[in-house]
């Protein structure tokens, strides 16, 4: 059972791994030097402890006991109790959702691994913004994909906006990253995987005739400025777009992935 600490020092050493949330820059180092990320809500909180990962500790509000408590009766880790103005000059904003969690993060698994098994793929080139990678996870998991891959520069996906926005489809929806960017696709197809790239090309087929017929489908989406690189739109083995009206051209990342997601569920 967790231990429940009250707290009334916001400079308090104990609640180092919540402290200036906001700053991406100090966080990314502070959870890869740690090996911990963070979840946000009771929901996600949840989720993450089921899904096997180990608490480092909690921090939430009073009235979040309760509703957390079978979650702290399943492990040792301390539980910090603040009031939610003090958790707001901790983290550096708002925590509107009340409860938080550090919990250690796991090594990554091998492509082999993610990919054992899996039918319907997405593959992430380059998305550097972490509400879009969570986007992408949750309408991933949503319409029945079995496994994200990611390329070395794209956003944490366990980073807390990521996670918050995915609602913690990141702990159910296996994924890794690509430890060769150059060959990703070119192996993806050596495995039997047919890869659809959504692009602007010219010679690029409405999604729906790209993915038809297709039994493993590895979809492929770029980076939200500048979409796939030249060297992915063309190892695809077919490339794809979403039919636009005129004057629009495209969708935000995460729109199209729940486009095309959509449409590859129902080949």
């Amino acid at each position: 059972m967790a231990v429940v600490i009250e707290v009334e020092d916001p400079g308090d050493p104990r609640l180092a791994d919540y402290r200036d949330l906001r700053d991406v820059q100090l966080r990314r180092h502070l959870e890869s030097a740690e090996g911990l990320f963070l979840a946000e809500g009771e929901k996600v909180v949840r989720r993450a402890v089921e899904a096997g990962h180990g608490p480092r500790s909690f921090l939430m509000a009073p009235r979040w006991l309760d509703g957390l408590a079978d979650v702290l009766d399943r492990t040792d880790a301390p539980c910090y109790v603040v009031s939610e103005a003090l958790a707001e000059e901790v983290t550096g904003f708002h925590v509107h959702r009340g409860a938080l969690a550090s919990l250690h993060r796991r090594p990554l698994p091998a492509v082999d691994d993610v990919l054992a098994g899996a039918r319907s793929v997405l593959v992430l080139e380059d998305l550097v913004d972490h509400t879009n990678v969570g986007a992408v996870f949750r309408s991933g998991a949503a319409l029945g994909f079995d496994a994200v891959l990611l390329s070395p520069r794209c956003a944490d996906p366990l980073y807390r906006r990521a996670v918050k926005v995915g609602m913690g489809a990141v702990f159910t929806l296996p994924w890794t990253r690509l430890p060769d960017w150059r060959e990703a696709l070119p192996d993806l197809s050596r495995r039997g995987f047919t890869t659809v790239a959504l692009t602007l090309a010219q010679d690029a087929v409405p999604v729906e005739d790209a993915v038809a017929g297709v039994d493993h489908l590895a979809l492929v989406l770029g980076s939200e400025g500048h979409g796939l690189s030249g060297r992915w739109q063309e190892g695809a083995d077919r490339r794809a777009v979403i039919p636009m009206q005129a004057g629009i051209d495209s969708l935000n990342v995460a729109a199209a992935s729940a486009v095309a997601c959509y449409v590859a569920a129902r080949r």
